[in-house]
């Protein structure tokens, strides 16, 4: 079994002196991960790590081959366990198992920037996986479509978590989502020139664009915006299962 995988199963081989180590990768990645949750991703470096937990970066190498490694074993620490969803309904299974992914990636969502080295492998990754092919397993898809389905939704997620949280530290300081949806709508409309863009022009001078009331809390605008789009991939999920 590759080193990498051991370590992320937490099946590392004991120490051969019979002696307790001074550290292990549990407590770096716990570390690891405290760092992240305070200054983001960019803020976890194995010297900083290792200076948190009273120990030199060049002895984290025995625990963690790379940096790579260590933001896998962040990842999968991180995410945790999976909540119990429902597996009697595939859809309302799956529209809960992406809004507790989402609800992960809230908390911490320094996890949409940990770069993706390859398919699930670590316990909780795997986990989560096997939730959400019991919803599956109900239907008629093939293991390709419902691997394929389970990558739609979860990558879904991460890229409107952090679409999400780009845009709002985007925004004028103080200003909310809809305050900002409503200074977004009129400006446009002025500039996108019917002759031009007469699609566009139409679209922005639909009542699509009129802002909710300011005393609308982001999360319930932004939780509107997330179904949306979670409808149109589960529609697209529901045509598949009927064609099975």
């Amino acid at each position: 079994m590759p080193v990498r995988l051991r370590r992320l199963w937490g099946r590392s081989e004991s120490s051969r002196l019979g002696r307790p180590a001074a550290l292990d990768v549990n407590r770096i990645v716990g570390a690891s991960v405290e760092i992240a949750d305070r200054d983001g991703l960019g803020g976890v470096t194995l010297p900083k790590v290792a200076k948190s937990l009273g120990f030199t970066g060049m002895s984290l190498y025995r625990y963690v081959g790379s940096k790579d490694e260590l933001l896998e074993l962040m990842a999968d620490a991180a995410l945790g366990p999976p909540p119990n969803v429902p597996v009697d309904d595939w859809r309302r299974g799956l529209r809960s198992w992406a809004f507790e992914h989402r609800a992960v990636f809230d908390r911490r969502p320094w996890l949409t920037r940990v770069p993706t080295s390859g398919p699930p492998s670590g316990p909780n990754q795997i986990a989560w996986m096997e939730v959400g092919l019991a919803v599956l397993s109900g239907t008629r898809l093939d293991w390709a479509h419902k691997v394929g389905v389970l990558s739609l939704i979860s990558g879904y997620v991460v890229q409107f978590v952090r679409q999400y949280n780009d845009l709002a530290e985007g925004r004028a300081e103080g200003q909310g989502q809809a305050d900002a949806e409503r200074d977004y709508g009129p400006a446009l409309v002025r500039l996108v020139e019917p002759e031009r863009f007469p699609e566009t022009a139409r679209l922005f001078s639909s009542t699509l664009f009129e802002a909710p009331p300011s005393d609308t809390p982001d999360s319930a605008i932004a939780d509107a915006d997330f179904t949306l789009g979670l409808n149109l991939i589960l529609d697209g999920v529901a045509v598949r299962i009927e064609r099975s």
